[in-house]
Order: structure tokens, then C-alpha cells, then sequence
């Protein structure tokens, strides 16, 4: 498979490249500072790194980059510093997943072409109509009025489930709603759940950022388990020892 991800020198995005490189695959990785990323990925032959901000790509680059891909990955975030919360662009994760589904489109694609969305478990999918505690919806609408970035991964799901949605003729979407991230050194077991067990705010799990990008490496490369969660927003938490 050919698979284009962006966020790929983030903590978790490197990590996501590294597993789909060591099943084999060609990886294309839109980084804006590739000295950010390991020597033995960047030496990797399969790998090939493209040096751009994603947003400041036009929309013939954007097309260019996603032609011939077969799945997509975001994970994409933003810094967490004070430019990265209240600077721009606010809306990175959206209109990023917004100009490369439009850049797909734009190729017709033979066949549909898989899209990753890296989210979190602070973000309601609202097919499901999934219920929270009159307190978290409290602490979520203080959060859409304090953090931007907040705001950006709700309106990222959003796009997916209403403007690409179910029957899109070239488009299919995961998002994966990680809980609380953490950073181990190797995969362990890990279960995934359709909707949060748990109170993302008030009792939060947690997940390793190496899981995460294992189950999004799953997703992309094995096709049953594609066909379970296509369409859906599954909740990843660390198995509990």
C-alpha cells in the first residue's frame, strides 16, 4: 500500500509512519521541520518526506501528493504552548482533513481511498447521540470557549460524519478517539470500544501514544478490521494488567 501521513513527526505521527514502514509499505510524510524526525526513518527507502507546512500547499500540490495514495493519515495537533492553543491556524485538523478529502475527490480514484483521523475522547460522536453527565457538558462548553484547538478536532469529526459521511463514492473514514495519551516504549494490549466507558473528563483512561498508532496501522493495512469500524469513531484505552 502507498499511505500519505500528515502529522508525521509528532509524537504519535512518528510512530504511525514507523509501523506501516516496518510492515512493508511506502509511507509519504508532509512534515514542516523533517529534521524532526528519527534518522532511521528518514533513511528508510520506503519512506518519502515531503517539507511543507500541509496548509500552505495549493490545491494541484495537495492533489499531487494524495494521487496514487490508498489511505490517509492525520495526526495532526496542535502545540501545546500558547501560540499553539490561540495562534493560527486555528483550524488546522479541519481544514486539513477537509483540502485532502477535496484533493481525493479532485483525483477520482479508482478505487476508495481510506481517511484516519487521529481525535480524542473529549469529542462526542454524535451519531451515536452518546450521553454525558450535565457536569462534562459543562467542562466541554468551557473548552470550546477556552481552547481553539478543542474546537478544531470537534469540527474535523464533524466534516467527516455529515459532509464525507456514509456513501461517499471515494472517501472512507475512521476517526480513533484516544483517551488520556501516554508514552510507553512498546504495544500492548489494548481494547477498543465504539463509544467512551468511561468519563473522559472526570475519569479519564489511558492509552499509549505507541497503541494508538498500532490500532491506526491495523486500520489502514487489514481489511476485516476496516470493514468493522468504517463510518464510526472508536474509543482506544491500555488494556487494563
Amino acid at each position: 500500500m502507498k499511505i500519505l501521513v500528515v502529522g508525521a513527526s509528532g509524537a504519535t505521527g512518528r510512530l504511525l509512519v514507523e509501523h506501516l514502514l516496518d510492515r512493508g509499505h511506502q509511507v509519504k510524510a508532509i512534515v514542516r521541520s523533517p529534521e524532526n524526525l528519527p534518522e532511521s526513518l528518514k533513511n528508510n527507502k520506503k519512506l518519502s518526506v515531503i517539507s511543507a507546512s500541509v496548509l500552505d500547499l495549493s490545491d494541484e500540490e495537495m492533489a499531487q501528493h494524495v494521487q496514487g495514495c490508498d489511505a490517509i493519515a492525520s495526526c495532526l495537533g496542535h502545540n501545546i504552548n500558547f501560540k499553539g492553543i490561540y495562534g493560527q491556524p486555528r483550524r488546522l485538523v479541519t481544514d486539513t482533513a477537509r483540502r485532502l478529502c477535496l484533493a481525493i475527490n479532485s483525483n477520482k480514484p479508482a478505487e476508495k481511498v481510506k481517511y484516519v483521523l487521529m481525535n480524542t475522547t473529549g469529542n462526542r460522536n454524535r451519531d451515536l447521540k452518546e450521553p454525558i453527565s450535565l457536569a462534562q457538558k459543562a467542562v466541554i462548553g468551557l473548552l470550546r470557549l477556552l481552547l481553539p484547538p478543542h474546537v478544531d478536532n470537534e469540527q474535523a469529526a464533524d466534516y467527516l460524519r455529515t459532509e464525507i459521511g456514509q456513501t461517499d463514492k471515494t472517501i472512507e473514514w475512521v476517526a480513533v478517539r484516544p483517551d488520556g495519551l501516554i508514552d510507553e516504549e512498546k504495544v500492548t494490549e489494548y481494547e477498543i470500544h465504539p463509544s467512551p466507558t468511561r468519563s473522559a473528563i472526570f475519569n479519564a483512561g489511558k492509552i499509549s501514544r505507541i497503541n494508538v498508532a498500532h490500532f491506526m496501522a491495523d486500520l489502514i493495512t487489514n481489511e476485516n478490521l476496516w470493514e468493522s469500524w468504517k463510518g464510526q469513531m472508536p474509543v482506544i484505552y491500555n488494556k487494563p494488567f
